[in-house]
């Protein structure tokens, strides 16, 4: 895709009723910063929208960061469950 991608263009294009123009512009910004889970959520909506038999289109792998928040969480519920 080139030219100028922004959110506010992709948000100009849903409005006007180009999901797919809008989907790819999400895409692309998606892909520029995976940890922007606004985007994410966008993508994920519009895929939706395009393809209503598939759950999710787009599901960036999440960051090393992410990934270590979410299972420290993980530890800290079963320690809570075991009394620890």
């Amino acid at each position: 895709m080139g030219g100028i991608i922004t959110k506010t263009l992709a948000e100009i294009y849903l409005q006007q009723g180009h999901l797919q123009e809008a989907y790819e512009i999400f895409r692309a910004l998606s892909e520029q910063d995976p940890s922007n889970i606004e985007i994410r959520e966008r993508l994920n909506e519009l895929g939706r929208k395009l393809s209503p038999a598939s759950p999710s289109i787009y599901q960036p792998v999440p960051s090393t960061e992410q990934q270590i928040h979410l299972l420290k969480r993980w530890l800290d519920n079963i320690r809570k469950r075991r009394g620890e």
